[in-house]
């Protein structure tokens, strides 16, 4: 992912595209932050899953400042907000298509042994140890409460 995001903002730089440069510095100093609190703590770089999260964080601020921007009657800066957070998605790794993610959700059920709503935190879990940062766990977790009930 790393890699992806300096060829992402070495070609806004190229294309003189200023406003994404500075996105993608923006998003490269925050991974910057984020290793060097792994290093205080003792540990090696963030992993790419950590970085996805990261930039999930990131994409999601852009959104509800997009809806706050609208709110105010400001819709040129909330499309920019919009366009931002989009560009920023642009970089989190493609999610599982949605047959693939059901099949993936009555899988962890079936390993888990899970019988009722309650086994549906320990059904997201195993999905996340196993897919992380390609399952959207909200709709993930949709998917597994309709199995159990």
């Amino acid at each position: 992912m790393r890699e992806e995001i300096a060829a992402a903002l070495q070609d806004a730089t190229a294309s003189g595209d200023k406003r994404r440069a500075c996105l993608f510095r923006l998003v490269t100093a925050a991974i910057r932050d984020r290793d060097a609190a792994s290093r205080m703590a003792g540990k090696d770089k963030v992993p790419d899953s950590d970085i996805a999260c990261l930039l999930q964080l990131l994409a999601d601020q852009r959104e509800r400042s997009a809806n706050d921007l609208a709110e105010k009657g400001r819709n040129d800066e909330a499309a920019s907000e919009r366009g931002d957070a989009q560009a920023i998605r642009a970089l989190l790794p493609p999610a599982l298509p949605l047959t693939e993610m059901v099949e993936a959700c009555k899988q962890a059920v079936s390993e888990t042994g899970a019988k009722g709503l309650r086994d549906v935190g320990r059904c997201v879990s195993a999905l996340k140890e196993r897919y992380n940062d390609k399952v959207d766990l909200v709709q993930a977790s949709g998917v597994v409460r309709s199995l159990l009930s």
